[in-house]
C-alpha cells in the first residue's frame, strides 16, 4: 500500500508565551538574520513552506505592553519578499487580515509575491473581532462573528476573481517583442456583493501556481465550514491524537458537504518538538523547558486572559483562584485572541483539574498550555509523526521552537533524515511552485467558484 507522504512546515516563533527568552539561544525577532537563518535551515530540511503569524496591535496587560512578547513586528510582506530572494523552493506563508484589508490590495501584494517567488506564495486568511485591533484602522469597530466570516468569505472571493482576471488563457506574448498582448480584457474585474462594490483592471499577471495557497484555521463550526469550502490547508490546534484525528474527519466530510475532494485539502496541526539522546533525557529537558515557559508571571498572566481581571494579587503556586471571571467589562488583556468562548466554564474546568490532581494555579496552566506534542529521541518523534499522518489524524505539522532562529535546526538535522529514510517525506523538492510540493490541484476552477461565491 502506497504511505501518505507527509507536509511538513516551521513556523517562526515568539507572538505567544512559548518563546523562552532567556534561552543563550534566544536571538531577535526583529533582526533580519534571524528570519534568513529560519528560512535556509527550513529549506535545508526541504520543508513545504515557512510561516509568519502576525499581530496588528502590540499586547497589552492593563494599559502597559506585555514584556514577554515580541514588541514590534515587522511587515509581513517585507519580510517574505525578502525571503524569496534568498530560497529557491520553500512556500513563503503570510497572515493577512481580512476584515481590515481590502481586496484589491490583498490579490496585487499576494500577486506580486507570487510571481516574484516564482509562485511559492500562501495566505493564511483571518478574521478578527477585536475593537481595539479596529481602533487601527479608518473603518474602526469591529464586526460580529458571522460578519467576520461574511466579509471574509467575500474578500476572498473578489480576491480570486482579481487573480482569474489574468487567466492562463487571457494573455499571449509577442515572440518577437516578449511583451503580453490582449486577448480579450485582461486584468478587468467587477465584484459586487453586501460587503464590496468593485470594478477595474488588476495590474499583475497570473503566478505559475495559479493562485497563492489558501491556508486558514478555522475552530468554531462557521469557521470550520469557511475552511472547508475555501482553504488549500487548514491549520488545526488539535495535536493529541484522538482529537486530531476528530477534527480531520470532521473537516474533511465538511470539505465533501462543500463539493470539493477531501484529498486536495491538507490538514495542518502545529507541533513542538523536544528531542533528547534518550527518552529520559528529553523528557527532563522538556520539563525544564515548560517550567521556564510558564514561569509564576506567565502562569497569572494566561489565567488572567480567562478571568479577565488583574490577578497579580493571586499566589501562582496557590489553588486556582475562586473568582468569578468579568465578562462584561473591557479587556484586560489586550492583542491577543480569547483563549475561550465561555470563561466561567473554562475556569470551572481549571478549578477541577486543580482540585482532582492537586495542582496549583501554575501546575494547572502548566498542564493546559503544554504545546510540546512529540518528546523523545529522533527516532520516536519520527514514529510518531509517521503514526500520525498515515492513520489520519493529520496530513503533516507546522513545527515550531521554544528559541529563534536556531530552534528549527534540530528537528532538521535528526528527525527530517529518519522520515526521508522511511519514504515518506521528501528528499528532493519535486516542484517548482508550492502547490506542486504541495501534491494540491490547478487552481483554474476557482474562476468558476469565485464568481458563485460572490453572487
Amino acid at each position: 500500500m502506497t504511505r501518505k507522504q507527509i507536509v511538513l512546515g516551521a513556523y517562526f516563533p515568539g507572538v505567544n508565551h512559548d518563546t523562552v527568552w532567556s534561552d543563550p539561544a534566544s536571538g531577535s525577532h526583529i533582526d533580519f538574520s534571524s528570519f534568513e537563518h529560519w528560512a535556509r535551515s527550513a529549506e535545508r530540511g526541504k520543508l513545504d513552506l515557512l510561516f509568519l503569524a502576525e499581530g496588528l496591535r502590540l499586547r497589552t496587560r492593563g494599559e502597559e505592553i506585555f514584556d514577554q512578547d515580541v514588541v514590534g513586528r515587522p511587515d509581513t510582506f517585507t519580510v517574505l519578499a525578502s525571503l524569496a530572494a534568498l530560497t529557491d523552493h520553500i512556500g513563503l506563508a503570510g497572515t493577512i487580515n481580512s476584515t481590515y484589508n481590502e481586496p484589491y490590495e490583498l490579490a496585487r501584494k499576494f500577486a506580486t509575491l507570487d510571481v516574484l517567488s516564482g509562485g511559492r506564495a500562501a495566505w493564511n486568511v483571518v478574521t478578527s473581532s477585536d475593537a481595539d485591533t479596529g481602533e487601527n484602522f479608518r473603518r474602526g469597530g469591529y464586526l460580529g462573528h458571522h460578519q467576520r466570516y461574511e466579509r471574509a468569505g467575500e474578500t476572498l472571493a473578489a480576491v480570486r476573481a482579481l487573480w482569474d482576471s489574468w487567466g492562463s488563457d487571457a494573455v499571449v506574448a509577442d515572440p518577437e517583442s516578449g511583451a503580453f498582448l490582449r486577448d480579450g480584457h485582461v486584468g478587468d474585474f467587477a465584484v459586487s456583493g453586501n460587503q464590496f462594490d468593485i470594478a477595474g483592471r488588476f495590474t499583475v499577471p497570473r503566478s505559475p501556481q495559479g493562485h497563492p495557497v489558501i491556508l486558514q484555521a478555522g475552530e468554531s463550526p462557521a469557521g470550520r465550514d469557511f475552511a472547508a469550502a475555501h482553504s488549500d490547508a487548514i491549520f488545526s490546534r488539535y495535536q493529541k491524537f484522538d482529537e486530531a484525528r476528530a477534527f480531520y474527519d470532521d473537516v474533511k466530510a465538511r470539505v465533501a458537504k462543500a463539493g470539493r475532494n477531501p484529498d486536495e485539502v491538507r490538514i495542518l496541526p502545529s507541533a513542538a518538538v523536544v528531542l533528547g539522546d534518550t527518552e529520559a533525557e528529553a523528557r527532563e529537558r522538556h520539563a525544564e523547558i515548560h517550567d521556564r515557559q510558564v514561569d509564576p508571571f506567565t502562569a497569572i498572566v494566561l489565567a488572567e486572559m480567562v478571568w479577565n481581571r488583574d490577578l497579580s494579587g493571586v499566589d501562582p503556586d496557590g489553588p486556582v483562584p475562586d473568582l468569578d471571571p468579568v465578562t462584561d467589562g473591557p479587556k484586560w488583556i489586550r492583542g491577543r485572541a480569547p483563549l475561550t468562548q465561555d470563561a466561567h466554564a473554562t475556569a470551572k474546568t481549571w478549578r477541577e483539574i486543580g482540585e482532582a490532581e492537586n495542582l496549583s494555579l501554575r501546575g494547572v496552566v502548566k498542564k493546559v498550555f503544554d504545546r510540546a506534542v512529540f518528546v523523545g529521541t529522533p527516532q520516536t518523534v519520527a514514529d510518531e509523526i509517521d503514526r500520525y499522518v498515515q492513520a489520519d489524524a493529520c496530513d503533516g505539522f507546522i513545527v515550531g521552537s521554544h528559541v529563534s532562529p536556531s530552534g528549527l535546526d534540530e528537528f532538521v538535522d535528526r528527525v527530517v533524515p529518519i522520515l526521508q529514510e522511511r519514504g515518506v517525506f521528501r528528499g528532493e523538492y519535486a516542484g517548482g511552485t508550492l502547490r506542486e510540493n504541495l501534491g494540491l490541484a490547478s487552481p483554474s476552477r476557482f474562476g468558476e467558484r469565485s464568481a458563485a461565491v460572490a453572487s
